[in-house]
């Protein structure tokens, strides 16, 4: 068998199917969606993200491409983050017309605007500057932009779970004045913070073609050194963020 060539390998990536298109069809196609498949990463992403990434690695040879086919992830995350943030805006006794905006800021400037930006920033990054130099007898791979994104979400998913949902239920103590919920408060948004970029590290150390991914973990010193300051001073994040949409 003769060795498969650069050129070669570039020839595959032309010839290979777009990824968008199929995705943004099964959107509106809910038997398409494997939703039983998405509840068990969601699961698996808080508990042992390493075994999704596993799978990752099962359907890039059985589908030749990193990125998922099936939009059910994004869709069930959206669903949740609208019944996240109208629980929130029950709460705290906003007008209908009010909860709209919060509800549509958050699902299309916090988690879409922000995972496009995020994701393109890292598909950049990747692709400029933590490839392996790739030999004659290498095909040349890159990170797919879908992939990208889909390291965001799963990224974003623990988080939600904290930021979201588990704070929901101790807002009333965390909104209290004092260092205890400011300690607290802080505290969940540095596990937050830090599993976020650990899980996109995780996405990305998968890539059999990148180098030097540990890039990815270097926000979590940053967390790390800011959430003790941050608790010296007093500064409650949950009082913060709540404080910008609700009164």
């Amino acid at each position: 068998m003769l060795p498969t060539t650069a050129s070669k390998g570039r020839g595959a990536a032309r010839s290979a199917p777009p990824l968008f298109g199929p995705y943004l069809r099964r959107i509106v196609k809910w038997q398409q969606m494997d939703i039983e498949y998405t509840f068990w990463q969601m699961v698996h992403l808080c508990t042992s993200p390493k075994v999704v990434y596993q799978h990752t690695k099962y359907h890039k040879q059985t589908k030749n491409q990193w990125a998922r086919d099936d939009p059910a992830f994004v869709v069930i995350l959206i669903l949740f983050l609208v019944f996240a943030t109208s629980a929130y805006c029950a709460a705290f006794g906003e007008s209908a017309s009010h909860a709209a905006l919060t509800i549509t800021s958050v699902v299309f400037i916090h988690f879409l605007f922000a995972g496009l930006v995020l994701a393109t920033l890292c598909w950049f990054l990747t692709n400029s500057y933590l490839r392996e130099e790739p030999n004659s007898h290498v095909v040349e791979q890159r990170v797919e932009w879908l992939y990208a994104f889909d390291v965001h979400c799963n990224s974003f998913f623990p988080a939600f779970v904290i930021l979201y949902v588990l704070q929901y239920f101790l807002s009333p103590l965390l909104i209290a004045h004092g260092f205890f919920p400011a300690l607290l408060s802080n505290l969940l948004f540095m596990v937050a913070i830090s599993y976020y970029h650990y899980l996109n590290f995780l996405g990305y150390d998968v890539l059999p073609f990148l180098d030097r991914t540990t890039f990815f973990l270097y926000p979590i010193g940053l967390v790390i050194i800011l959430s003790p300051l941050m608790i010296l001073i007093g500064f409650n994040p949950t009082r913060y963020f709540l404080s910008l949409y609700f009164s």
